[in-house]
């Protein structure tokens, strides 16, 4: 918080009680109650200069019955917490008002401990003649334009109403909001009988009232009030209500932003003050109308914040699986902080025999529509990747269907397939950046891949690159924002990335942050999605691959590896299910497919068993009759196994189930 401004001029005429200055008085005292910084405003409320006010004790400044509230208040803003009170304040001529103090702790480290204090005039405003009080209600709309709304957070717009309201206009008031605009459903209950059902979102209190109304309004607590109520009335009819008996006066007035009731806000006056009178009602309704707006505001942009959180939420991937063999790391950077999503996306799709797909897209745009573009296109990568396509045919049939839907919007994509066994990974790209390989010797080198067209243009098929990876290679994957912008073309951008890449080796989290805060733009900004995936070797402990003949005596032989490899590997827990099931698939190759039968086990989150022969027809799954003497292998398969399928394979095929292990490895 920067100083206070101190004024060394000389002091104005004091405060009458009934005229004040429009904005609040400040100024600032330490702990043991010395005033330290004095504010201009403050000047012309008491009437002393700050050569005369700084050094005196606030004690001095009060009358002497109120000591013991300022020791208090000490005490409670020492321990770090605000105090809010109203006291009879001395002023320059020795007049006694009544003052309301907002006391703030300051603390600073390095720094003396010290209070920040607001002064606010308490006049009652049915007391002062018609031209001051005029003033003093003017002088308290201007401050509420200037308090209230200063956040889109409902529960403080509603706070700083209560600041302005309590003690001046009202000892006790609360805020009411109805609970169907609250609710984060879609279609909230909205009551038909005329009932009021809302929560209280904030409160003010002061003076003798205050046990009664905290008894009375408790926050966050859902509250229906009956069709007869004044709560009720007020926001139906959409007027004030005022009621209550001697010594204390009470008034409700309605909530109104954009044609709608948001909720009502309740005021009492306690005993010593007179009943609300219209030109208090004629204020309240001023002051309510003006929170209002700011009230509707922050509930709007709470929902449409909920609703970016949630479209993020479901179009994003979340929950990855670790894959077999690879170490993944990512970002995702919508250009927009508000609807916290865009265009880009990235995925890690688990494929049959423990490969895995890595992709990386790019929808052309920002916002909500690239984002619900980009939703599809991630929903049908998922689909396609499930049917075990390459990576040529999954871009081409993506492409395609940006263009049956009317070529809705172009998006680049690059799509790629890891094998952990031989760490052969497979690319194909759409108009997308091509992948950079991070060696770990610190060298860096771009793939080369055809380029392709960007999805939904159509007319020309696309093409593969095949490499190698060694253990310890990182495969790099982006979208464009990161490394082009305005100022710098991609060519640039991809040599800048390439740079920050090399170097010692470093954790993939590393690399990431460090990747972003040195390319990423402070302007102009695109989104951005990172994609990392380093390579390990798959070890003795992970792996295990068998060769048969298709005879009968291969099932035995088939079982009796399953078991020694899974006590091998501590997994004898699973050792009677892995090899019923395995001895199943190998029977089924001896029976309908050709040639010898190659056995697999992958090691990872999960135990996969692959079975692979020369037939290229792939196995269905039916349900068998009662008499039928076959049909029924593949069926033990899909109850005993956590996942399973048949994928084919160049010369043949391989059927796999999957047993879990440990439970998902999540990214």
């Amino acid at each position: 918080m920067k100083p206070l401004l101190l004024v060394k001029g000389p002091a104005s005429t004091c405060y009458d009680g009934l005229i004040r200055p429009v904005t609040p008085a400040t100024f600032a005292i330490d702990l043991e109650g010395s005033i330290v910084q004095w504010g201009s405003a403050a000047d012309e409320l008491f009437g002393y200069s700050a050569e005369r006010a700084i050094g005196k004790a606030i004690t001095d400044l009060v009358r002497a019955d109120e000591h013991e509230q300022i020791k208090t208040a000490l005490a409670e803003v020492a321990t770090g917490r605000r105090w809010r009170g109203v006291v009879a304040l001395m002023c320059c001529n020795n007049s006694a008002c009544d003052i309301e103090l907002s006391w703030d702790p300051l603390i600073v480290e390095g720094r003396e401990p010290l209070v920040a204090v607001v002064a606010n005039p308490t006049a009652d405003l049915g007391d002062a003649g018609t031209a001051d009080a005029g003033r003093v209600r003017l002088a308290l709309l201007s401050e509420a334009s200037m308090r209230i709304g200063s956040t889109l957070d409902l529960r403080q717009t509603g706070s700083e109403l209560m600041d302005v309201a309590v003690p001046r206009l009202a000892d006790a008031a609360g805020i009411l909001v109805q609970e169907r605009l609250l609710a984060e459903d879609e279609f909230p209950d909205r009551p038909t009988d005329g009932e009021a059902v809302v929560r209280g979102i904030a409160s003010g209190v002061t003076g003798p009232v205050v046990d009664d109304w905290n008894a009375e309004f408790e926050l966050e607590k859902l509250v229906v009030y009956p069709a007869t109520s004044s709560y009720a009335e007020c926001m139906a009819t959409g007027k004030p209500v005022t009621f209550g008996k001697r010594p204390c006066s009470c008034l409700v007035v309605p909530l109104r932003a954009r044609g709608n009731v948001l909720g009502c806000v309740a005021m009492m006056r306690g005993p010593g003050r007179p009943a609300f009178d219209h030109q208090d009602v004629t204020l309240a309704e001023e002051l309510a109308a003006r929170a209002a707006v700011c009230i509707d505001n922050a509930r709007l942009y709470n929902r449409e914040r909920r609703t970016a959180l949630t479209l993020q939420s479901s179009l994003l991937p979340t929950g990855l699986r670790r894959p077999i063999g690879l170490e993944i790391a990512h970002r995702y950077l919508p250009a927009s902080d508000l609807t916290g999503v865009g265009g880009d996306w990235y995925d890690v799709i688990p494929l049959p025999g423990g490969r895995v797909a890595l992709v990386v897209g790019d929808v052309m745009g920002h916002g909500t529509a690239a984002a619900a573009t980009m939703g599809q296109l991630r929903t049908a990568v998922r689909t396609l990747a499930g049917l075990d396509l390459p990576p040529e045919d999954v871009l081409y049939r993506l492409d395609q269907m940006i263009q049956d839907m009317g070529g809705m919007q172009n998006a680049t994509c690059l799509y790629a397939t890891y094998d952990p066994v031989d760490r052969a990974v497979v690319v194909s790209r759409a108009g997308h950046i091509p992948p950079i390989i991070l060696r770990p010797d610190g060298t860096t080198e771009v793939l080369e891949v055809p380029p392709g067209l960007p999805l939904g243009i159509g007319g020309e098929l696309f093409q593969t690159s095949e490499a190698v990876l060694a253990d310890g290679d990182t495969l790099v994957l982006l979208t464009d924002g990161l490394v082009e912008s305005r100022g710098r073309d991609i060519d640039e951008g991809i040599a800048a990335l390439r740079e920050n890449l090399s170097g010692p080796v470093r954790e993939l989290e590393d690399i990431c942050e460090g990747a972003i805060h040195a390319l990423r733009p402070n302007h102009d900004r695109d989104d951005i999605a990172l994609l990392l995936a380093r390579v390990h070797t798959l070890g003795g402990d992970s792996i295990a691959m068998l060769e048969l003949e298709a005879a009968a005596p291969s099932a035995g032989a088939a079982r009796r590896f399953v078991r020694e490899t899974l006590t091998g590997w501590d997994l004898q827990d699973l050792g009677w299910t892995a090899e019923l099931l395995v001895g199943e698939m190998v029977a089924n190759a001896i029976q309908h497919g050709t040639g010898p039968i190659q056995i697999r086990l992958l090691r990872g989150n999960a135990l996969l068993c692959e079975v692979a022969d020369r037939s290229t027809a792939l196995p269905v799954a039916r349900t068998p009759g009662p008499l039928a003497e076959d049909g029924r292998g593949l069926n033990m398969i899909k109850t005993l196994a956590g996942r399973w399928g048949a994928r084919p394979l160049v010369g043949g095929k391989a059927v796999w189930c999957e047993l879990p292990t440990t439970p998902p490895d999540t990214l």
